[in-house]
């Protein structure tokens, strides 16, 4: 049905709900507070047993912030902020559970959150202009509007590796991890993946196993994070701070405290970059990823020199030659792919427990009853651990049977990639909103969180005072912003790597080519361009 043709639908129809929000992670937290401030009626419906999303399922060994803790915190709430101290600058993930466990207790929100309710489909219901969803245990709830709170990292994906199933030790996902403690001590562990979760498990794994085996397909450009305590000191700094500081996170490129350096790359003598260099790699968290030179991931000379300035510290932290080659990229260059940080990872390689298995030279045949099978031996194991990563950014999508007009799925409209109006809106979806879809600006993920929510709550409350129960993106404004978001990744060597950030997933099948899903431009760039949206109406709309 096109949208001339829409029919008006029954006002007095009787929902359960004004809005469901799929997802009780910190994106779905900050919009049931707002929602309700709206005065609005609304269910959260969370598949696991308590708040916090990313934090709650990603409990493996390691699991931290890599920005710093106080820029990632909620920004909405000044006592929240006052009466809140992070103990570390990169806090780690059982602080993060407690801090966001507090967010929900202080705002009251488990009330209106219902647990163990996984979403299994959500179908438009165009005589009503509601959302039907339907939860695994077969219970339907309706509502006017549906937001969908569920994650750009949130779909965990096990390698296509015959035999996964039929493992008799340990096994575990990185983001499927027991809620009780591991014991490592004396056991013969594996580990396949050196993603940023693979890398954060494998340096403190190591610390107690009695043998630690990495399979490794991609090496990664890794950095230390340089990571501390806080000192009472910091916390009053930070505390008095807090202003200044989110106004920086909102001038930045991606929202993080640091930003391109101005100049370029060859503006500066051979000696003042070596030097540059060293003061990033010093320096804690993604300084030496996005507070580089303005054209590290644009040109290829460039690029090559920060590159090779990072193998460099490769070969000086891992003792064996043969082993820190290994360890360098030899298929993108720095900062194409998301940058892991480290705390003495490379370091973990020369440690005589600790093995390193080149998977693409001896590729893993198949899991077997006691371990793994490669093209070259067979090893035995106690525990496996996949630290294989995300379908990400429309992978948590895919796994929920999402149906717009005329009965279309999300999955068959982004078949040939995501089309979407600034990633929170699609045509054929009406009254759905994402709050970290694809072609949102992601960076420093609470800053884009916070806006998100606060746009479409901008949306709703405008709706309210117009008397609109009815919104859906025009077909031309969708086609002008996924041409905007794809125009922005043109130029950039990030776009030439497959990544998840490039769409590629060789673990889930259709996944393999490259694909736009992740915005490439700057976070005020991306505020602009929404905010002008609100500012004139919302005329890339139709709201009625």
């Amino acid at each position: 049905m096109s949208l001339a043709t829409t029919e008006p639908a029954a006002a007095t129809t009787t929902l359960d709900y004004d809005a469901i929000v799929i997802g009780a992670g910190m994106s779905g937290m900050y919009q049931l507070i707002r929602l309700r401030e709206l005065g609005l009626s609304a269910r959260v419906f969370e598949a696991g047993t308590g708040v916090g999303g990313t934090w709650y399922w990603n409990r493996y060994p390691g699991a931290r912030f890599d920005s710093e803790s106080y820029s990632y915190g909620f920004s909405f709430d000044e006592e929240l902020l006052q009466e809140w101290e992070w103990s570390e600058h990169f806090a780690p993930q059982p602080e993060t559970l407690r801090y966001l466990n507090h967010v929900a207790d202080r705002h009251d929100l488990r009330r209106d959150i219902q647990f163990r309710s996984p979403v299994a489909a959500a179908h438009y219901q165009e005589a009503s202009r509601s959302w039907l969803v339907t939860l695994a245990d077969g219970s339907r709830h309706t509502s006017r509007y549906l937001i969908t709170a569920i994650g750009a990292l949130s779909a965990p994906t096990l390698p296509r590796i015959e035999g996964v199933d039929s493992f008799r030790g340990q096994a575990f996902h990185t983001a499927k991890w027991p809620h009780e403690p591991v014991d490592f001590a004396g056991k013969r562990v594996a580990v396949i993946g050196t993603g940023a979760t693979g890398v954060q498990t494998i340096q403190e794994v190591a610390k107690t196993a009695g043998h630690l085996t990495v399979f490794q397909r991609t090496p990664n450009w890794c950095t230390p994070l340089h990571n501390r305590p806080i000192t009472p000191e910091e916390q009053v700094r930070i505390k008095a701070g807090y202003d200044e500081l989110f106004k920086r996170c909102a001038e930045t490129f991606a929202c993080f405290l640091h930003t391109a350096d101005p100049r370029g790359t060859f503006e500066v003598t051979p000696e003042e970059r070596e030097a540059f260099y060293e003061q990033l790699y010093a320096t804690p968290g993604f300084a030496i990823w996005v507070g580089n030179f303005k054209d590290t991931l644009t040109d290829r000379a460039a690029n090559k020199e920060i590159s090779e300035f990072v193998a460099r510290k490769i070969r000086q932290r891992v003792k064996d030659p043969r082993i820190a080659d290994m360890l360098i990229p030899k298929d993108h260059g720095f900062g194409t792919r998301r940058v892991p940080q480290e705390t003495h990872y490379y370091e973990v390689y020369n440690q005589p427990n600790v093995t390193l298995v080149d998977s693409k030279a001896t590729p893993i045949q198949r899991i077997t009853p006691t371990g793994i099978t490669t093209s070259e031996a067979d090893y035995a194991f106690d525990i496996i651990i996949y630290a294989t990563g995300f379908d990400a950014l429309t992978g948590a999508f895919d796994r929920i049977d999402i149906r717009g007009r005329d009965g279309l799925a999300l999955k068959q409209k982004w078949a040939g990639g995501a089309q979407t109006f600034v990633g929170m809106l699609v045509q054929d979806f009406p009254n759905m909103f994402m709050l970290l879809g694809p072609h949102t600006a992601l960076g420093n993920i609470p800053r884009s969180i916070e806006y998100n929510v606060e746009w479409v709550s901008g949306l709703l409350r405008h709706m309210q005072a117009h008397g609109q129960t009815f919104a859906e993106a025009r077909p031309e404004a969708m086609r002008t912003w996924t041409e905007h978001v794809i125009a922005c990744a043109e130029g950039l060597l990030t776009f030439e790597v497959d990544s998840w950030m490039t769409g590629v997933n060789s673990n889930v099948e259709g996944k393999q080519t490259r694909s736009i899903a992740r915005y490439a431009g700057s976070a005020p760039a991306y505020r602009a361009w929404c905010d002008d949206v609100a500012a004139k109406g919302y005329p890339d709309l139709v709201l009625d």
